[in-house]
């Protein structure tokens, strides 16, 4: 009964996870603070995503600055961790391979769209 839960959360995610239709900004414009307070996630822990290569937030002297997509990808990232009990490392890896799903359902439409 279980697996079926699991199988059944992978579905659901993997429909909502390959598209982009509300793709996030890109801007940095977050603290480390209020990323911290958004997302629920402490300093520990964004450091240690950014380190695994979850997010690559931009810096202004000393301070990161973390835009809507890298909020988004924090929270995806805490959601694969939590919900299907994958490691940084691997949701890292899941989010790189989701983002190049994402750009090859892009360029697949705009070779459709060019034979049209």
């Amino acid at each position: 009964m279980n697996s079926q839960r699991s199988t059944d959360v992978i579905r659901v995610s993997l429909t909502d996870w390959l598209t982009d239709d509300d793709e996030p900004g890109t801007q940095p414009q977050y603290a480390m603070s209020m990323v911290a307070a958004r997302s629920g996630l402490g300093r520990t822990t964004l450091l240690r995503y950014e380190e695994w290569g979850v997010v690559n937030p931009a810096r202004s002297g000393r301070d990161r600055l973390y835009s809507d997509a890298d909020l988004d990808r924090l929270m995806r990232a805490q959601r694969l961790i939590d919900d299907l009990g994958v490691n940084v490392a691997g949701a890292a890896a899941v989010l790189q391979l989701r983002e190049q799903i994402i750009a090859l359902q892009r360029e697949l439409s705009a070779l459709r769209n060019q034979g049209e």
